[in-house]
């Protein structure tokens, strides 16, 4: 049984959707239900059993009826368990708490929930532990908990047992009286929020829920009932700081036993672990932020503890006390302390890196007594850090990238007020020597991390000191010589120029960039150039090309230069990318404000591209921009291209590398080449009908076993088959048939296809490359096309061909779609041997003798370096061991099985010049396979085929 509900209930914790497909969430809570009262079931298994219910409680139970059923239910079971299964009992707490809460029940005040408060009063008033009985006292720390859970869950639930929850709290001297001062000061803090929403709320209100009465919160008045579930959200946090507001309490200063209750939880505090201290006097610090009457002063004694603390919780907890209460509780002495001691935190060396970035931050949204200005949530320094103070905070080049980032933010802080000159302003002149030496590491070959550092640090600098052109127009000329010794940072230049342009519009240091860069491209010898440079410069100009402010003369001269055949002759190589990158910038300067001044040249490189590429695709697409060019208007052509230019500036809306890669409508989707999610259509290897053998065959098969070759015959026949591989005519290739089908998942935008191109690409060096094939449609409800590959062999070993393939949709639009991966076998490499026909099979058979001969001969040299010979054994029966060799070897057949020979030869030629030679014969104890090769490397290869081929028998015993 145990097994069962084990495989059961993981199978509902792995997928409850899944699982409830085969029942229903009624049927399944009964049979958990069921088996939670059934006294044979071990209670390990009960508790296995309640994981639902405190995993899904929502799945289990769809509404709060059946909610509160099950919950009724539950309580039943928890008042038969005995004593001694306390574990199950506080599982079983916490499946209560669960369902309860999840269902609404809680919220709309059920009987089930009530009585449910009460039981978990009743669990915690119980102090029969406090005699050594630590099993009971961890059901109380249970109980303590859900009752936690409930009043966070519905704020104000128990705010009428303020007064019990504080005695039991003073009453405690296990580790429980933590959860109790946890719990009390949740309750204090959400009953005193109830009050401040209610209208005429006062002193005495406050005191009756302080004395507390017998009656839990929903049975009191609709005016003291719970909170709404608006109102609850707010109690996330009440503390807005000195500029904001807090819902207060008018309560006057007589309000004694509110202070009684602070003081009490206050002294006792220290008791508390770090985290509980912390979310105690967060607390307690909104409580007293609510009630004007109880001053501030309250938390002094505690100050003290708090200021030379290392606990990062408790240090953030004083640091929302001085929001809360600025002057009224922290002096001038105290708030400069505070602010040292961040600095020194911020850089300590025992620290850990998240904890010294946490203080930095605290350094940036520091709490002063008295803000000059509400900063909005702005990072802004408060008025006490002096560039003295955070000189310690200097960012180096041995610091992490984080830390390294932080520091450079709050220094230019720091620095932002001061001038150039002076003694002070030699801090910016450290920061940008920082700078530089970063732009050194990456110059010299520095990590990627490296490397986005340097430009996240230059667009910090940048968004604070933009406006110090000394500086500004340094960073300039450097990172242009950067570029020309690393053009793999273009897209990190092009990423800082976007991001310094939406950032810091009042600046054109980003314009002067691109522009810097457009002259070190353009004036750079074209013949030092790589292709891999050339992409990149292409990618950096047509960025370049969408700032209307920058003249494009010198990109049409080195577009010029780049296509001219004198200087170069990547137009004849016909490299697809390259192409698409050189139309990419075209396209964006068809679109420049000053394209009647381009379109001379730029209508020459256009027609030079038609003419003279060597990829017609780049071609086609170039024709089409030519007569674009050529026929419409700059607005006209704007309009089509898709473009949104704002005169003089960037363009709005930019598109990738050219037309054919970018994401758009109208015509630029119909120039676009899309990307499939998944594979659209496969290969798959043609079914050829085996023949079957007629009596003719056997006949003449017959007549040619008798003829017997003389080892003379065998000599000559070997000569002359030999002289053929000479001939440079001879080429041996692999055609292989296969159907090109669509895969199962139907997509209606597929079901016809047109153009389709497919491209294989090898993942060894065992053939030679491939070329494109081309297959006019394909229709789902058609015949499948017949694909013919044609394979060139290096070496005749398997192999895997990736496979993809650019096709057309019936609504135009163009598509590139990634075929499942092509698997060439061993035996497909197999064919029989090249013989002149007049041969027959007495031919074939006298150069297997000659072949046999020769192989066996050179086998037993020890200088022989290529022949191999080998003997594989299986069990089959005569029967099996015909029909394998019908199968399987029959087009490589030279004699069979007859009274005379009492063995099958087989002959295959493996392309370019191997030969696999096997003489199978029927043995007492098995079937041998004796093998000879011309190759050696190939017999891994046979044993692994001769594997395969005689396991697949029924009747195969088995292969030694």
């Amino acid at each position: 049984m145990a097994v069962n509900w084990a495989e059961r209930i993981s199978a509902f914790s792995r997928s409850p959707s899944r699982f409830l497909s085969g029942t229903t969430a009624e049927a399944f809570l009964a049979e958990l239900l069921r088996e939670l009262r059934d006294d044979r079931a071990s209670y390990s298994v009960k508790v296995f059993l309640l994981s639902p219910l405190c995993e899904h409680p929502t799945v289990l139970c769809p509404s709060d009826s059946v909610g509160e059923e099950t919950a009724l239910e539950l309580m039943s079971v928890f008042a038969q368990c005995p004593p001694k299964t306390v574990q199950f009992c506080c599982h079983l707490l916490l499946a209560l708490t669960s369902v309860l809460v999840c269902t609404s029940c809680v919220s709309s005040r059920s009987r089930a929930s009530q009585d449910f408060l009460d039981l978990l009063l009743q669990i915690a008033q119980d102090t029969s532990d406090l005699h050594g009985d630590a099993a009971h006292r961890s059901l109380r720390a249970t109980a303590c908990d859900c009752l936690q859970e409930l009043e966070a869950c519905s704020p104000g639930l128990l705010s009428q047992r303020l007064e019990l929850l504080g005695g039991l709290r003073q009453r405690e001297s296990s580790r429980l009286h933590q959860a109790y001062a946890g719990l009390q000061t949740l309750v204090l803090r959400n009953a005193v929020y109830q009050l401040t929403q209610e209208t005429g709320a006062g002193p005495g209100h406050l005191k009756a829920l302080l004395g507390g009465n017998t009656f839990v919160a929903w049975e009191a008045e609709q005016d003291s009932g719970l909170m709404n579930n608006k109102d609850s959200a707010v109690l996330s946090s009440v503390i807005l700081g000195p500029m904001g507001t807090v819902p207060t309490l008018q309560t006057g200063p007589d309000c004694k036993e509110l202070r009684s209750v602070l003081s009490s939880l206050l002294e006792e505090s220290y008791l508390l672990t770090p985290l509980c201290q912390a979310a105690l006097l967060h607390r307690l610090t909104e409580v007293v932020a609510m009630v004007p009457g109880v001053p501030p002063a309250i938390f002094r004694a505690q100050l003290l503890r708090l200021l030379g603390t290392s606990e990062v919780c408790l240090l953030h907890t004083t640091l929302l006390m001085k929001c809360a209460f600025t002057d009224s509780l922290f002096s001038a002495e105290d708030e400069a302390f505070i602010l040292k001691r961040l600095v020194v935190l911020s850089q300590h060396p025992l620290l850990s890196t998240p904890e010294k970035l946490f203080y930095m931050d605290c350094i940036l949204h520091f709490p002063e007594n008295r803000p000059i200005g509400s900063s909005d949530g702005d990072e802004t320094l408060p008025v006490l850090l002096t560039p003295q103070l955070a000189l310690a905070l200097v960012p180096t080049v041995f610091n992490d990238s984080a830390t390294m980032l932080a520091r450079l933010n709050l220094l230019s802080l720091v620095y932002l007020e001061e001038g150039e000159e002076g003694e002070e302003g030699r801090g910016l002149a450290y920061l940008y020597e920082h700078l530089t030496s970063l732009l050194h590491i990456v110059e010299n070959g520095g990590s990627r991390e490296v490397v986005v550092t340097f430009f996240r640090a230059s667009l910090l600098f940048l968004s604070y000191f933009y406006h110090v052109e000394r500086y500004s127009n340094s960073l300039t000329e450097k990172l242009c010589k950067l570029y020309l010794h690393h053009t793999y940072l273009a897209p990190h230049l092009i990423n800082l120029a976007d991001q310094t342009q939406d950032k810091l519009t009042e600046s054109s240091w980003a314009v002067g960039l691109l522009k810097a860069l457009q002259g070190v491209i353009t004036e750079a010898p074209l013949a030092q150039l790589t292709l891999q440079d050339l992409s990149r410069h292409l990618k950096m100009l047509a960025r370049v090309a969408e700032e209307g402010e920058i003249p494009q003369h010198t990109t049409l001269s080195f577009l010029s230069s780049v296509i001219t055949p004198s200087s170069s002759s990547l137009c004849v190589s016909g490299d697809w990318r390259l192409g698409n990158s050189l139309l990419g910038v075209c396209r964006r300067l068809l679109v420049h404000p000053s394209l009647d001044s381009l379109l001379i040249p730029l209508a020459d490189i256009l027609q030079h591209l038609t003419c003279r590429y060597g990829d017609t695709d780049i071609m086609d697409h170039a024709r089409l921009y030519y007569s674009l060019l050529t026929t419409l208007s700059r607005e006209k052509l704007a309009s089509m291209l898709a473009q949104d230019l704002t005169e003089g500036g960037r363009q709005v809306k930019r598109r990738t590398l050219s037309s054919i890669m970018a994401e758009g409508e109208g015509l630029t989707s119909a120039l676009t080449i899309h990307q499939t999610e998944k594979a659209i259509f496969r290969l798959m290897k043609a079914q050829s009908e085996p023949r079957e053998r007629t009596q003719s065959d056997k006949e003449s098969d017959l007549n040619r076993n008798e003829m017997e070759s003389s080892p003379g015959e065998a000599k000559v026949a070997l000569e002359a088959y030999r002289a053929q591989f000479v001939d440079p005519r001879f080429a041996s290739e692999i055609t292989l048939n296969y159907q090109l089908t669509h895969v199962e998942a139907e997509d209606s935008r597929f079901n016809q296809l047109f153009s389709i191109c497919l491209h294989f690409s090898l993942t060894d060096d065992h053939y030679e490359d491939l070329s494109d094939i081309s297959v006019p449609c394909l229709f789902r409800d058609r015949p499948w096309p017949k694909v013919m590959l044609t394979l060139k062999p290096r070496r005749p070993y398997p192999t895997t061909l990736h496979a993809s393939a650019i096709f057309t949709t019936h609504d135009g639009l163009s598509w590139h779609t990634v075929l499942p991966d092509v698997h060439i076998a061993f035996q497909q490499a197999f064919m029989p041997p090249p013989t002149p026909p007049a041969w027959g099979r007495g031919g074939r058979l006298s150069l297997f003798e000659g072949l046999w001969d020769e192989i066996n001969s050179e086998s037993r040299e020890k200088d022989s370096a290529d022949c191999a010979t080998s003997l594989f054994c299986c069990q089959l029966k005569e029967a099996a061991l015909i029909s394998l060799v019908e199968k399987h070897l029959l087009p490589y057949l030279v004699s069979e099985m007859s009274e005379e020979d009492d063995e099958f030869k087989v002959l295959v030629f493996l392309p370019p010049q191997s030969h696999m030679l096997l003489k199978i014969r029927s043995e007492e104890d098995a079937v041998h396979f004796n093998v000879a090769t011309d190759n050696w490397q190939l017999l891994p290869h046979v044993n692994s085929y001769l594997l395969t081929i005689t396991s697949s028998q029924e009747d195969t015993h088995s292969c030694l």
